[in-house]
């Protein structure tokens, strides 16, 4: 069995071999370990670059500014939109093909300006067979190079090396980009997109850290993990979540009682809602809003 140190000196070794290499950088812990790897292989002829979209949460952007700056690598930011993409906007099962495809293009716009070859992303070899990932086949599509994946780093072994390296994201929770709140079939408009970000936020700063808003056209469904789910029935918390959140434009405002999950875009997925937010006269145990990624 090949250990964590041979994989880590493998994919050193192949970047090495490179003129330079660009890195998709979202600040997140694969992205993070496949820069810091890069920096060290190459020097200053390793770049990561983030791409700010509406999808892109504030928040995300200054992480990513503050892990490259603990990393030691160039960092270079780029700007599109993908609401330019009817196709994103639609919101069909393939939402997050159209948007990786769009922020990927972006690398390797970004990456031909700097006369780079070679554009990495993040993905590890736990990925593939974690369910149903259309954003891979546009990393196959443009031929992004994987080094995580292509040196056999799973997902567990790449927090083990954010933690050798002592990098703050080393147990960052997984964090998709905003569209992901928005159900399929749900167009993806910049008001949603603004609104989730705000609601977001708000849970933030109560302390949470594992946790998503879901939007179904002006129902707000947080999901928060089973961990944190008795902080979510503080008395105090509730009344100030369903205050700004009502403030944010949202009807009604829900607790599910599954809590946090990822990975399902099947409208056959429905969780428990408890209206444990709202004073309103509605079915308190709905269970009619499909599980958005």
């Amino acid at each position: 069995m090949t250990s964590v140190e041979e994989k880590m000196a493998a994919v050193r070794d192949d970047l090495a071999e490179r003129d330079g290499v660009l890195v998709a950088f979202s600040g997140g812990v694969d992205s993070s370990v496949v820069a810091t790897l890069a920096a060290e292989a190459l020097g200053d002829d390793a770049v990561a670059c983030t791409a700010k979209s509406e999808t892109l949460p504030d928040a995300e952007l200054d992480d990513a500014k503050r892990v490259a700056g603990e990393i030691g690598i160039r960092h270079e930011i780029v700007e599109f939109s993908e609401l330019d993409s009817p196709a994103f906007v639609e919101n069909d099962g393939d939402r997050c093909y159209h948007c990786r495809t769009m922020r990927l293009g972006e690398m390797f716009d970004a990456a031909e300006r700097m006369g780079i070859e070679v554009v990495c992303d993040g993905t590890n070899a736990s990925d593939p067979g974690d369910g149903h990932r259309p954003g891979l086949q546009a990393v196959d599509e443009l031929d992004a190079y994987s080094p995580l994946l292509a040196h056999g780093i799973t997902k567990e072994e790449v927090r083990e090396i954010a933690d050798r390296y002592d990098l703050s994201v080393a147990d960052k929770p997984s964090m998709a980009c905003l569209s992901s709140r928005i159900p399929t079939g749900l167009e993806v408009t910049e008001e949603r997109l603004t609104r989730v970000e705000k609601a977001e936020t708000v849970l933030r700063q109560w302390g949470f850290s594992q946790f998503r808003v879901r939007d179904h056209d002006g129902l707000a469904r947080i999901e928060i993990a089973p961990e944190e789910l008795d902080a979510a029935l503080n008395r105090e918390f509730v009344e100030t979540v369903r205050e700004h959140l009502a403030d944010l434009g949202f009807d009604h405002v829900t607790l599910d009682l599954h809590g946090y999950r990822t990975g399902s875009v099947s409208p056959d997925d429905e969780p428990v809602v408890a209206d444990v937010f709202d004073d309103g006269d509605d079915d308190p145990l709905a269970a009619d809003y499909p599980q958005a990624e």
